[in-house]
């Protein structure tokens, strides 16, 4: 077991995450599924559930700090959210449920698990700037970096990591933070909170035009004080481990280093993973170990190691939650040798593990060419 001077990550968990109920799965005229057995919404406990399971499990419990997370008041969630879209969402849980905005459905108890995720977010900021852990992974439900000011969406209530970074500003002093978006889909509630904002460094990497269809484009880079620090990365499908690795190296690296952050934040939805079922992308969890590493990387080069990583999407129940440990593994600095679902020997055999695929390699190109205009690093 490790000894408590050496424990330097904390995880952010709570059982009431689990209470949040979306519902079931529906079909496009709001009719659920015809199946004998109904299925559960596509963001439903299980992914957090079985994350937390596998730590247990697999003994990297005794590597983390646990963080109990704290509420977040309504004061801090209006720091981006609209107070009439927050009262909104607090009385539709009173009367029982519904959808939050568009496609952001919640039960009755879900306002207070939402408050609680957002204070999740700020639990884990707080833990990193008070030096009670060096960095933090943040498993909490409903996810956030769809939500908009005024609107919740694709799945989301509050926006998690928005919160967090204004939470880093306001009561910590921050004035350089990167946020990293690996989630299969545009983080566009992100995307909306600092279009305008220099202090913010945001980046999405996205399968192209998957979700929102509208958001995540590449010509889409801020505007005003922040033209050129929204930095989306549209990556076609099927794109692999070596094409999000390569990414890394030539592009968002070299902009990390030049923009030197006070804390790096990330949004991390592992639904680009290989085996998702709303994504089409084929990462593995050696991708999720390797993307982390360069994360504590920075983290530890620029901003004292001060490295937020809070849960976003992710829907194979099965492979989800391994993605995630593989984070948090990495995170706490030790493996679990957990047999995993995926034969290996053939998934390395896949040239999209080892190679950067024609479209990816365009794709790649084509977004280094564009930021090159705001960032000499990449000339």
């Amino acid at each position: 077991m490790a000894e408590e001077a050496t424990i330097r990550t904390g995880l952010v968990f709570d059982e009431r995450y689990l209470q949040h109920n979306p519902g079931l799965k529906v079909l496009p005229n709001g009719e659920a599924y015809p199946w004998v057995e109904p299925e559960l919404h596509w963001s439903n406990h299980r992914l957090v559930q079985r994350t937390k399971q596998l730590i247990d499990l697999s003994g990297i419990s005794a590597y983390l700090k646990l963080l109990p997370p704290r509420m977040a008041s309504l004061e801090e969630i209006e720091r981006f959210h609209t107070p009439g879209y927050v009262a909104r969402v607090e009385r539709l849980c009173i009367e029982g449920g519904g959808d939050a905005g568009q496609g952001a459905p919640v039960n009755a108890g879900s306002f207070e698990v939402a408050r609680l995720a957002a204070g999740g977010a700020l639990t884990a900021v707080e833990a990193v700037y008070t030096d009670e852990v060096r960095r933090a992974f943040a498993l909490i439900r409903p996810p956030g970096h769809h939500a908009v000011a005024n609107l919740g969406m694709g799945f989301c209530v509050f926006n998690n990591v928005v919160l967090a970074a204004l939470h880093a500003r306001e009561v910590f002093g921050a004035e350089r933070i990167v946020i990293v978006d690996w989630d299969v889909h545009n983080g566009n509630g992100t995307q909306q909170a600092f279009y305008n904002d220099r202090g913010v460094l945001f980046f999405s990497i996205h399968q192209d035009r998957l979700y929102p269809s509208d958001s995540g484009l590449l010509e889409q880079d801020g505007e005003g004080d922040g033209k050129g620090f929204t930095v989306n990365i549209p990556l076609p499908a099927g794109s692999g481990d070596a094409a999000y690795l390569a990414l890394f190296d030539e592009l968002i690296l070299p902009v990390i280093d030049a923009y030197e952050p006070d804390l790096i934040l990330v949004s991390a939805g592992q639904d680009a993973s290989i085996m998702d079922q709303l994504g089409r992308m084929c990462l593995t969890t050696e991708a999720y170990r390797r993307m982390t590493s360069l994360m504590i990387n920075r983290a530890e080069r620029h901003a004292l190691g001060k490295l937020v990583i809070l849960q976003e999407g992710g829907y194979s129940e099965t492979y989800g939650p391994y993605a995630t440990l593989a984070i948090i593994e990495t995170l706490a600095g030790s493996h679990a040798e957990l047999p995993e679902p995926l034969p290996y020997e053939r998934i390395v055999a896949q040239p999209h593990h080892s190679e950067v695929g024609p479209s990816a390699r365009t794709a790649i190109d084509a977004a280094i060419e564009h930021y090159k205009q705001y960032w000499d690093t990449l000339g």
